[in-house]
């Protein structure tokens, strides 16, 4: 019997209260059909910085597609109009991936780094070596009221060795499809790497393979506020996709990804022991089941020497349902905590949960901003987690 039933039990008993709950962006409204990807980070000073991917036209991946932002100052209960950062004409700007930047020593308040993806194709036609994705960043001077102007990193990050930047390039090893996380990037707070700023990525290599097993996971880090990026070692598994990451106690860390492949219902979790380098164990985690979609990670703090990590993903391991988000308090190693965040228990009704991000509100209570009822609405939603 799926896990699903044991989750379906916890629900009944754990269902969070309506009160706690904000929508955020909602399909048709603000000048966009649809709204997707979200992101959320928390500022020095308390607000929050809320990012997705206004779909102009519909719900495709590809098209015109903006990157846009809402603000709170106010713990999530109330949000401003949305602000459009990023618009590619009628291309696509997305994976918004946004982190604080509290080490840079000339700007003591903390800069704002979005990093995004630019496409000018279809995934299946980028995977064919028929357009190209690019990684760009933007910084906030003022936590997010301004911006500077978009800066390429894809040379650094990415290995595109796409006709656009190598017109005499044969080789069939190259990156092609590439994307961030979808969800936050992370910034070390502690230990040998301080002040590195990791955002968890994926690419596809080569031409389009069976059961999408030209994609690999990795990510790309910056340890001198980005003037010079460098990119990780790969995770090992084929079909290795949309992944985010958790720094751990003493320089480790943890990222959680996607199996594209579908065969085995269940996140990846790798660890890494130099920062997110390179990775010493992976696995599938039949503690954290899923039905192919997204996931978040979130640091909570320290208990007796181990890291306190909060996961949330749509638990359900046939369809995109069940939104829960379950803490460990041994750094990954177990889950057992589960508390229930949405759900349907009529196949294919309404709300129907997605994509999701955390964020940590203080001591005792995350935030999360999902997608909901096919992706009409995403809503944030306040969670007491002990």
């Amino acid at each position: 019997m799926r896990l699903v039933c044991l989750i379906f039990f916890c629900i009944l008993l754990q269902k969070p209260s309506k009160a706690q709950e904000t929508l955020v962006f909602e399909a048709g409204q603000e000048g966009h059909a649809i709204y997707r990807i979200p992101a959320i980070i928390s500022l020095p000073n308390g607000d929050l910085l809320a990012f997705a991917e206004g779909r102009v036209n519909g719900s495709d991946d590809f098209g015109d597609v903006n990157l846009v932002m809402k603000t709170s100052l106010d713990g999530g209960h109330t949000w401003s109009p949305l602000k459009t950062l990023v618009d590619y004409d009628t291309l696509q700007a997305g994976n918004p991936a946004p982190v604080v930047d509290l080490f840079d020593p000339e700007n003591p308040q903390g800069v704002v780094y979005l990093f995004y993806n630019t496409g000018n194709n279809h995934e299946y036609d980028i995977r064919m070596n028929q357009g190209v994705r690019e990684v760009w960043m933007i910084r906030s001077y003022d936590l997010g009221k301004t911006w500077e102007s978009p800066e390429n990193i894809t040379l650094q990050v990415h290995k595109p060795n796409n006709p656009k930047f190598n017109p005499t390039y044969t080789n069939s090893d190259d990156w092609r499809h590439y994307a961030n996380t979808p969800g936050h990037a992370i910034q070390f707070q502690s230990g040998p790497h301080q002040g590195r700023i990791y955002v968890s990525a994926n690419h596809s290599q080569g031409m389009p393979r069976n059961k999408f097993e030209d994609y690999q996971a990795h990510g790309f880090f910056t340890d001198n506020h980005g003037k010079s990026f460098e990119i990780s070692e790969s995770i090992r598994f084929p079909g290795s996709n949309e992944s985010i990451a958790a720094e751990l106690e003493d320089g480790r860390m943890i990222m959680s990804s996607r199996n594209q492949k579908g065969d085995i219902r269940q996140r990846i979790i790798a660890y890494s022991s130099d920062g997110g380098e390179t990775w010493d164990e992976q696995y599938f985690e039949p503690q954290l089941p899923d039905p192919v979609c997204q996931a978040s990670i979130l640091n909570l703090g320290e208990l007796d020497g181990e890291t306190i990590l909060a996961h949330s993903n749509a638990a359900d391991e046939e369809e995109r349902n069940y939104l829960t988000i379950k803490i460990s308090y041994d750094s990954g190693k177990t889950w057992d905590h589960l508390i229930p965040v949405d759900f349907t228990t009529e196949p294919k009704q309404l709300p129907w949960t997605a994509y999701s991000d955390l964020v940590k509100l203080d001591a005792d209570t995350l935030g999360i901003l999902y997608e909901r009822n096919k992706y009409r609405e995403i809503v944030f939603k306040i969670v007491k987690w002990r």
